[in-house]
C-alpha cells in the first residue's frame, strides 16, 4: 500500500535438464518517486539475505541486480510465500482479516507479531555480518545517528513547505535523547502489516528498508504509534481483544529480558518520524 517499493509477483518458468519448472517469484524494484532522501535497495536485499537461517522468518531472497540496464532500474528477486497480511489501506481496525476475526485470534495475532519483534532485537547482529548498517558508539550516539538522519530528512520535506510543529517535536527529541542501554538490530517499520501470517503464526518479516542498529525502544515505540494511528489516529473504534499499550510494553519487557524505560520519548519520535514520511508522501500525491 505504501510507496516505498515497486513490487509485481511473476511467474517464472525455466529448464532444469530435462524438466521444466514453473513457479511464482516477487521482483522488488527501486521506486520511482522516492519517499525517502536516500534509497539503497542492496541494503534491504542484504539484510534479508544475512537473517536467513534465523529464528526471524523472512524471504528467501534469490539475486539482487544493480545494472539498470536489464528492467530499468536496479531490483532484487525473491521467493513467494503464501500467507495473510492485516491491511494498511483501510487500516485492519476497519478492514479484512482482523477485522472479521474474533477477539481471541486477534489477540493471538498481535502477541505472536509482538514475539517476532523481541526476536529480531535479539539477534546478534555482529555475527550476522551486519554491522555495515553502522555500529554506533556510546553514550547518546545511537539516538543522535538517527536524528541527525531525521534532521536531514526533515529539511528535504521542508523545501516544499514549512513544518513548524516537525520542526517542535525534533528540537524536543533533541533536548531530551538519553543514553540508550542497549543496541540491537532496528526493524525500522515494525507493524502487523508488514508481518505475513499463516495459522495465525508469523512466517514472514517484510519491509527492511528503514532497519537501522540502535535502541530498540525505537521499534517498541513504532509497533504502539501505528496501531493508535489506524484506529484513534482515525478515529475508528479499537477493535476488542488487542492488548493495550499497558500490556503489550509489560510482555515485551517478558519476551526480551529487557526494562522498558523511555517508552514515550520512543512514541514521540514515532509520531515524528511518521510525520516526516507522510509529509513527502503528501508532497507525492499533489
Amino acid at each position: 500500500a505504501g510507496f516505498s517499493n515497486e513490487t509485481y509477483i511473476c511467474d517464472l518458468t525455466y529448464r532444469q535438464g530435462a524438466e521444466e519448472r514453473r513457479e511464482q517469484i516477487v521482483v522488488r524494484m527501486e521506486p520511482k518517486y522516492r519517499v525517502v532522501p536516500e534509497y539503497d535497495l542492496e541494503r534491504q536485499y542484504l539484510i534479508m539475505d544475512r537473517l536467513a537461517g534465523s529464528n526471524v522468518p523472512v524471504p528467501h531472497v534469490r539475486w539482487y541486480e544493480a545494472d539498470r540496464s536489464v528492467l530499468g532500474c536496479s531490483f532484487y528477486v525473491m521467493d513467494k510465500i503464501e500467507g495473510e497480511i492485516p491491511p494498511e489501506v483501510p487500516p485492519y481496525h476497519a478492514f479484512g482479516m482482523l477485522f472479521d476475526a474474533a477477539p481471541e485470534r486477534r489477540e493471538k495475532i498481535w502477541w505472536n507479531g509482538l514475539d517476532v519483534l523481541a526476536r529480531v532485537h535479539a539477534l546478534d547482529w555482529r555475527k550476522l555480518g551486519l554491522d555495515f548498517l553502522g555500529a554506533p558508539g556510546g553514550g547518546t550516539d545511537p539516538i543522535d545517528r538517527q536524528l541527525d538522519y531525521y534532521g536531514r530528512y526533515l529539511e528535504w520535506v521542508k523545501e516544499k513547505e514549512p513544518q513548524p510543529t516537525l520542526d517542535a517535536s525534533f528540537k524536543w527529541l533533541r533536548e531530551n535523547r538519553y543514553a540508550p542501554k542497549r543496541v540491537a538490530l532496528c526493524w525500522g517499520d515494525s507493524r502487523l502489516p508488514n508481518q505475513m501470517f499463516r495459522d495465525d503464526e508469523v512466517v514472514a518479516v517484510l519491509d527492511w528498508e528503514m532497519a537501522w542498529l540502535g535502541d530498540p525502544e525505537a521499534d517498541l515505540g513504532w509497533w504502539i504509534f501505528l496501531d493508535w494511528q489506524g484506529c484513534d489516529g482515525y478515529g475508528i473504534p479499537r477493535l476488542e481483544g488487542f492488548p493495550s499499550r499497558e500490556e503489550t510494553v509489560r510482555r515485551y519487557e517478558e519476551l526480551s529480558g529487557c526494562k522498558v524505560e523511555n517508552i514515550f520519548y520512543n512514541e514521540v519520535y514515532a509520531a515524528f518520524r511518521f510525520g516526516v514520511v507522510l509529509a513527502r508522501v503528501a508532497h507525492l500525491m499533489e
